[in-house]
C-alpha cells in the first residue's frame, strides 16, 4: 500500500454511468464516495453503517471496479487504509460486472437446496453465493445450478474471510483448488483455503433439534 492523498479522480463518463447503475447500497456507497472525493477511508465506511469495509471493497470488485488500496494519515495521526479507483485499469477494463440473479432464480436455488445452508444446515437469513468466487472463475450461467451454493449470512461471512486471505484466491486462481475446498461445499474436500484441515459446521434448529443438542451436550459431560 502506498502512503498517499489522491486528487480528485478524473473518472470518464461511461464509467459514472455504470456507477449510477450500481443497487448493491454498500458498494454504491463506495463508489460515490470515490467519485466525490477521490478516495474513501475506512472509517468512513464504517461511519456509514458498514461495519466490515473489506467486505464493501469486494462488493465494489465484484462489479467489476478495478479498486486501489492506500494508506492513509488519520487526524489522530494513525495510519488507514483508503479505497480509490485505478485509473490505469479503469481505462481498458470491460466493466460488465457480476450479473445479479432474479428472484425468482434465487428462490429456485434455495428450494431445490431443502432451504437450509450448505455448510451449516441453517435455516436462517440464506443468501446465494458462487461456489468457486468470482474473482477466480468470473460469473457463472444461472441454468448452472452446480455453479452455486445456498449459504447463511454467517456462514457466507466466514467465507469470504478465509478466500480474502487464501493465497489461490489473492495470486494464483486456480478453479480447481477451489473446487477441493471445504468453503466450495464439497462433500470431498481436502484443504480449508489451501491448508490440510478438517471443519464440521452443525446447527440444531428447532425446539425438537436444540432438545437433541442439549441431551448429547449432557451425555458427552456425564461420559467425559
Amino acid at each position: 500500500m502506498s502512503e498517499a492523498r489522491v486528487p480528485k479522480l478524473r473518472i470518464p463518463a461511461a464509467t459514472k454511468a455504470l456507477i449510477e447503475a450500481v443497487t448493491n447500497k454498500r458498494a454504491r456507497f463506495v463508489l460515490d464516495a470515490i467519485v466525490r472525493n477521490g478516495m474513501v477511508s475506512t472509517e468512513e465506511i464504517s461511519n456509514a453503517g458498514y461495519d466490515h469495509p473489506p467486505r464493501a471493497a469486494q462488493d465494489v470488485r465484484d462489479l467489476g471496479f478495478p479498486l486501489k488500496t492506500l494508506k492513509i494519515k488519520h487526524s489522530n495521526g494513525r495510519s488507514i487504509a483508503a479505497y480509490t479507483l485505478d485509473a490505469e485499469k479503469l481505462q481498458a477494463l470491460n466493466l460488465t460486472g457480476r450479473r445479479t440473479l432474479s428472484k425468482k432464480e434465487r428462490q429456485k436455488l434455495i428450494d431445490d437446496a431443502g432451504g437450509t445452508c450448505h455448510i451449516c444446515g441453517s435455516q436462517v437469513n440464506l443468501q446465494i453465493d458462487h461456489r468457486i468466487p468470482y474473482q477466480v472463475s468470473g460469473d457463472s450461467n444461472a441454468a448452472d445450478q452446480n455453479a452455486f451454493q445456498v449459504l447463511c449470512g454467517s456462514c457466507n461471512r466466514k467465507k469470504s474471510w478465509a478466500c480474502e486471505h487464501c493465497p489461490n484466491f489473492l495470486r494464483m486462481k486456480d478453479a480447481d483448488i477451489c473446487r477441493t475446498c471445504y468453503w466450495s461445499g464439497s462433500d470431498s474436500y481436502t484443504h480449508i483455503a489451501t491448508v490440510e484441515e478438517r471443519r464440521m459446521d452443525l446447527i440444531w434448529f428447532g425446539k425438537t433439534e436444540t432438545d437433541v443438542a442439549d441431551r448429547l451436550k449432557r451425555e458427552a459431560k456425564v461420559l467425559g
